[in-house]
């Protein structure tokens, strides 16, 4: 018999949210207090960390025999659990790829491969679909709608990778696309007057931990001359939808993408 973890500690909502899909939850024996998917882990979970800061002694009484952690921002308390002791697996998603591999490597190491590959092929044909939904608009209308997706306001920071990935499958374009590719907040950082010069159709807004207020967009000096701001195409999604690279960034936050894409659809 393979020797599978049975009491994992999740540092990130997204394995949380693949563990209960994949039916073992019952191994989750802590979660970050920053969990929101499934709605039920709050009520059934101990909360044993919040994201970057916590004490390390809450995550050893629940005796974890894994710990599931995300990027460099987890590296620190990563350190501190392996020199107690404790088995860490880092995962590092950045891309819609990268959140498909993770949803395989999570059913891998709870021995659930064959439930992870079906949730991933689920996830894949909804990609698909919306390609060619996307592809059938772009031919009637001769073009995709310029994005630009705002993370947060002050600085601005534009989209995450899987983000501008996203808006690529539902037939858009990431006016700032190259930027996306950079793992670090601080490469993403368009100024006002680049912004303008995007001439983005639409403008999403994602600012986590915080309502997105398109007057205050359209206050911004210069920006009403932006075509989204003009024909008042400023919409949010929230950052626990798309700004979560798991699978709720895919089943829930590419058709918000898609409706919005879709009544910008007549562009011309």
């Amino acid at each position: 018999m393979p020797r599978l973890p049975q009491r994992i500690v999740c540092l990130t909502t997204e394995t949380v949210e693949v563990l209960y899909a994949l039916g073992e939850q019952d191994r989750i024996a802590g979660i970050s207090g920053y969990t929101v998917r499934p709605p039920q882990a709050r009520k059934e979970k101990p909360k044993v960390f919040a994201f970057t800061t916590g004490d390390i002694e809450k995550i050893l009484a629940v005796e974890p025999d894994l710990v599931l952690t995300f990027s460099d921002l987890q590296a620190d308390i990563a350190r501190d659990l392996i020199k107690a002791g404790i088995p860490v697996y880092a995962l590092n998603m950045r891309s819609v790829d990268d959140i498909l591999a993770m949803i395989e490597t999570v059913g891998r190491l709870v021995g659930a491969e064959d439930r992870a590959q079906l949730l991933v092929a689920g996830l894949e044909a909804q990609i698909a679909e919306a390609r060619a939904i996307a592809d059938e608009r772009i031919a009637r209308s001769g073009r995709r709608p310029r994005v630009y997706f705002e993370e947060w306001d002050a600085p601005l920071i534009s989209g995450l990778r899987w983000v501008s990935e996203l808006i690529d499958i539902a037939g858009g374009e990431d006016v700032f696309a190259e930027r996306a590719r950079s793992p670090l907040a601080r490469d993403r950082r368009p100024t006002p007057e680049e912004v303008i010069a995007a001439a983005p159709d639409i403008i999403i807004g994602s600012w986590c931990g915080k309502h997105f207020r398109p007057e205050r967009v359209a206050a911004r000096p210069g920006w009403d001359s932006i075509p989204a701001v003009n024909n008042g195409r400023m919409h949010e999604i929230k950052s626990a939808i798309i700004l979560t690279p798991g699978p709720v960034a895919i089943n829930e936050g590419l058709p918000l993408l898609q409706e919005i894409l879709d009544a910008c659809g007549q562009l011309r």
